[in-house]
C-alpha cells in the first residue's frame, strides 16, 4: 500500500501525513475502491498534524488528526451526495470546497495550489462520469441477418423441390382411388371324364386303366393345366368306377 501512494508525494505533500493516512486507509477502502489523489494542508506556521483530503473513485474522505496525531477522524461523502466542487486560489495556498445535495458546504483551506488543482480536476471528472455514465453497448453481429436469409432461401428451395416431386407423382398416379375387386371361388365344371383314349366308357375300363387316368389328372393339376376343382370332380367320378 505504501508503494502505491508514493506517487502522491510529487506536489509537496507531507510524507509523514501521507504515511499516517496510508496506514489508516488499509481498513477504510471498500472493494473495488481506488485512491485517485491525496492532498495535505500546508499552513504558514508549522503544522504538526495537518488535515488531509482523499479522493477515490467512490467518495471524498476528509481526514482530521486528533489527540496529538494518535487518532484520526474520518468523514466521507459519496459522489452521489456531492452537487458541485470548487477551488479558490489565495495568496497562501488554495481553498477546496464542495456542496452536497443537502446544502451542506465543506471546505479545506491552505491546500497547495498544485494539489488543489489536482483534486478539483479529479472531482470534476468523477461528477461528469456520474452525470454522463459511459454505456458500453454489446457488439452487433453483422453476419446474423445474411445467415438467416440464407437459411430462408434453403428452406424455400426445399419446399419447391418437394412440391415438384408431389406434382410428378400426381401425374403418374391415377386420380381416382383404386377399387378392390372381389373374386368368387371358381366352381368346378361338372364334366364327365372322357371314357378312354378312344370312345370307351369309364365303366368298361379296368381298375389299372382308371388308376392311370387318375395319375394323369394329378400331373395336369401339378403342372397348372387344370384347376383343383376340376381335378376333384374327375377324381370323384373315377373312384366311383373303381
Amino acid at each position: 500500500m505504501k508503494e502505491q501512494f508514493k506517487k502522491f508525494l510529487n506536489e509537496e505533500q507531507d510524507p509523514k501525513a501521507i504515511e499516517k493516512i496510508t496506514s489508516k486507509l488499509n481498513d477504510l477502502l471498500m472493494k473495488g475502491e481506488e485512491v485517485g489523489y491525496i492532498a495535505v494542508q500546508k499552513k504558514p506556521a508549522i503544522t504538526v498534524f495537518p488535515d488531509s483530503i482523499v479522493l477515490t473513485n467512490k467518495r471524498i474522505i476528509i481526514c482530521v488528526p486528533k489527540n496529538l496525531g494518535l487518532s484520526m477522524n474520518f468523514t466521507d461523502y459519496t459522489w452521489d451526495d456531492i452537487e458541485a466542487a470548487f477551488v479558490k486560489e489565495n495568496i497562501l495556498g488554495s481553498e477546496f470546497s464542495f456542496n452536497t445535495n443537502t446544502d451542506l458546504s465543506i471546505s479545506i483551506d491552505y491546500i497547495p495550489k498544485i494539489q488543489a488543482r489536482k483534486i478539483y480536476t479529479y472531482a470534476k471528472e468523477q461528477l461528469d462520469l456520474l452525470k454522463n455514465p459511459v454505456i458500453i453497448s454489446a457488439p452487433t453481429i453483422e453476419t446474423a441477418q445474411p445467415v438467416v436469409e440464407e437459411i430462408a432461401d434453403v428452406e424455400d428451395e426445399i419446399e419447391e423441390v418437394e412440391t415438384e416431386e408431389v406434382t410428378n407423382y400426381a401425374e403418374i398416379l391415377p386420380a381416382t382411388t383404386p377399387s378392390y375387386e372381389t373374386y368368387e371361388p371358381i366352381q368346378p365344371t361338372q364334366t364327365s371324364a372322357p371314357t378312354s383314349t378312344g370312345d370307351r366308357k369309364l365303366s368298361e375300363l379296368s381298375k389299372e386303366e382308371l388308376f392311370d387316368k387318375l395319375q394323369n389328372y394329378k400331373k395336369l393339376l401339378d403342372n397348372g393345366l387344370i384347376m383343383q376343382g376340376e381335378y376333384d370332380a374327375y377324381k370323384k367320378e373315377l373312384l366311383s368306377y373303381m
